[in-house]
């Protein structure tokens, strides 16, 4: 049922706005599964950097991401402050470690804008549009295929 609702009527999408490194990202409201405060993880041997380890989700072992550290900000030194969006991505559940989630927007279709060309900007590969506010502030959707690391094979 999520699925069909990615895009409603009208050209408009919902989505989660957080914080990371105090700038602002959102990603699309249908990845979201739940958000949670910050839990100490298991930490994976050989695992990317960015990758904080492991959680417990009612018996699921799920991945959680920093995404400080994933977009180029640094390492996150979480705290009872963060938080940890559980999004749900090409049959697969992650979780997002972000400073803070603020908000839920509806946004129009049209007002989603390219990303600068900018090629030093490491987290343009992550970012799929920047949505603008009368306010000055400047939302970057990040595009879960792109920041995730594809899913390995079983090794028999």
């Amino acid at each position: 049922m999520l699925e069909t609702m990615s895009h409603s009527s009208a050209g408009k999408q919902e989505v989660v706005a957080f914080k990371l490194a105090e700038q602002d990202f959102c990603i699309d409201i249908n990845l979201v599964r739940e958000i949670r405060g910050w839990t100490p993880t298991t930490v994976l041997p050989h695992a990317p950097s960015y990758v904080k380890g492991v959680i417990n989700l009612r018996g699921s072992v799920v991945t959680v991401v920093d995404l400080s550290a994933r977009l180029g900000f640094g390492p996150s030194d979480p705290s009872q402050r963060h938080v940890v969006i559980i999004a749900f991505h090409e049959g697969r559940i992650v979780g997002l470690l972000a400073d803070l989630v603020s908000d839920i927007v509806t946004i129009e279709d049209e007002n989603i804008q390219a990303v600068p060309d900018i090629a030093s900007d490491p987290s343009r590969e992550f970012i799929t549009g920047m949505i603008t506010f009368d306010d000055g502030r400047i939302l970057r959707k990040i595009d879960l295929a792109q920041l995730l690391p594809a899913p390995q094979l079983a090794h028999a």
